[in-house]
């Protein structure tokens, strides 16, 4: 399916990005070759980190970019492009480099998670889908995170697709979600898309079809023993609810030679009633009956249903999950950093009265200090692309902007956590199984303390420049500063 939507992904740019891209080729750019970073600026939900995600659709993208003859025939209808712009878009050929974090990778803000460097025209026109593709997975894929810890263990299931924002923030919301730590997914075309896990049990229209709950029940264990599970709150939760689930349990379930898988709850107070109803599964000798919780859920929600003594085993999260709506904004963006003349790379800036909008210039490498003796991520440090960080001998960071606020890193291993996926516009990269990536995002965050982990009020994790490219920095905004 997404080589489907691909082949319509050419024309997915800001307007903007052809006009510009026109009036490079028409000024003599068109083989310029530009560096552009993209980052982000604030973590979601004031959180300590983000999840990044959407790799795989980018990269995709990019094998399949190409420009149909209806773009062509769109393009000429439009009257402002020139002849050598439009030939130029009919024989077009990616051949830009791409570097990138792996997905799933804990990232911070103002650190470049994806470098491009190539021709301005096409490190310019991929602007958008690159964007909308991380913007949108990193958000659904922190939000999954932050709820998969607030759970503590227990499974969580992502039940948004009827409250996504359209079919592919249905899709790929589920793929996002997945990396970021739920078991499965409701969305059935995730699990052929990408083998995500699909579950499902019913919904009260089922049990409101038939004359009485028992027989909605009965019918349902018939038709699934093996995998029943019971939705008991569509009257009453404990007056009818599970005392017609045990009844079904016993009579249709249990001499079939199976074990009921659970009962689910979608209403009223859920902590109180998951207690009242193990109990009761317990005294029936159901043990090994699950309970399963939806309804509105998010990580605060269960966090403190957990604080409360919930016996909630697995819970579904949707509308929450899927649009991230306490924080909707991945506020990622791609920005030009430099350009060769005559093989050198000149560094360019961005400058603004808001401190915070001020852009490093330079082409740049990303590091990550980890602590010898127990692993933990300690800092990322930005450099310029040909230093290396000796982690043979302390090395000292500082703030790049109260930068007497300094600390010495001793005992540490310093590695480069950007990757090469494009090289002359030929992929070099070997994609992950998005199962690989799902556990290779669960054992990154666990390498960060817990103080970054914190929902209020997290630690600022160190993301620090290199004194030289610091140094540079100054000098290309003292430069640039009128």
């Amino acid at each position: 399916m997404q080589g489907c939507l691909n082949d319509k992904l050419s024309m997915l740019v800001d307007f903007y990005e052809l006009t510009m891209s026109n009036g490079y080729l028409d000024s003599g750019m068109g083989d310029k070759i530009a560096y552009f970073d993209m980052f982000f600026r604030k973590n979601p939900d004031n959180g300590g980190f983000a999840i990044f995600s959407g790799l795989e659709n980018v990269i995709d993208y990019l094998e399949n970019l190409k420009f149909s003859s209806d773009d062509i025939i769109f393009l000429r209808k439009k009257n402002l492009f020139s002849d050598d712009f439009i030939d130029y878009l009919t024989n077009f050929k990616f051949s830009c480099d791409v570097w990138a974090v792996p997905e799933g990778t804990p990232i911070f803000p103002n650190e470049p998670i994806i470098t491009v460097r190539g021709p301005i025209i096409q490190a310019q026109i991929i602007e958008t889908v690159l964007l909308l593709n991380i913007n949108h997975q990193s958000l659904i894929a922190t939000k999954a995170n932050r709820i998969v810890r607030a759970a503590k263990g227990r499974s969580v299931m992502e039940f948004g697709a009827r409250r996504a924002q359209g079919y592919s923030g249905a899709l790929l919301g589920a793929r996002a979600s997945y990396i970021g730590g739920c078991s499965s997914t409701s969305c059935t075309l995730a699990e052929i898309e990408y083998g995500i896990p699909c579950v499902g049990t019913m919904a009260h229209s089922w049990v409101q079809c038939f004359d009485s709950e028992l027989e909605a029940f009965k019918q349902y264990a018939r038709i699934y023993p093996g995998e029943c599970i019971l939705l008991i709150d569509t009257y009453d939760t404990l007056k009818s609810g599970i005392k017609n689930a045990i009844k079904v349990f016993k009579e249709e379930i249990i001499p079939k030679g199976f074990r009921p898988k659970g009962v689910r709850i979608d209403s009223g107070d859920i902590s109180y009633l998951s207690v009242v109803v193990r109990n009761i599964l317990d005294k029936e000798g159901f043990y090994d009956c699950k309970i399963f919780a939806s309804n509105a859920l998010d990580e605060y929600v269960i966090r403190d249903m957990i604080i409360q003594g919930t016996k909630v085993d697995v819970f579904g999260v949707g509308e929450n999950l899927i649009t991230s709506s306490s924080s909707p904004v991945f506020g990622g963006v791609y920005k030009l950093c430099a350009l060769e003349e005559n093989g050198e790379i000149i560094p360019k800036i961005k400058i603004s009265e808001n401190v915070s909008k001020i852009t490093t210039p330079c082409f740049k490498e990303l590091w990550r200090l980890y602590d010898k003796e127990s692993g933990k991520s300690m800092a990322d440090v930005i450099t310029l692309y040909d230093e290396t960080i000796d982690d043979t001998k302390p090395y000292e960071i500082f703030d790049p902007q109260y930068t007497w606020k300094r600390k010495t890193i001793k005992n540490f291993v310093a590695k480069k956590i950007k990757k090469q996926i494009f090289k002359s516009g030929r992929k070099c990269y070997k994609s992950p199984d998005i199962n690989d990536i799902r556990g290779y995002c669960e054992r990154q965050v666990e390498m960060l303390w817990d103080e970054v982990k914190r929902f209020e009020n997290p630690h600022s994790y160190y993301v620090d420049l290199s004194e030289k490219l610091w140094i540079e920095k100054r000098k290309v905004f003292s430069k640039n500063h009128i």
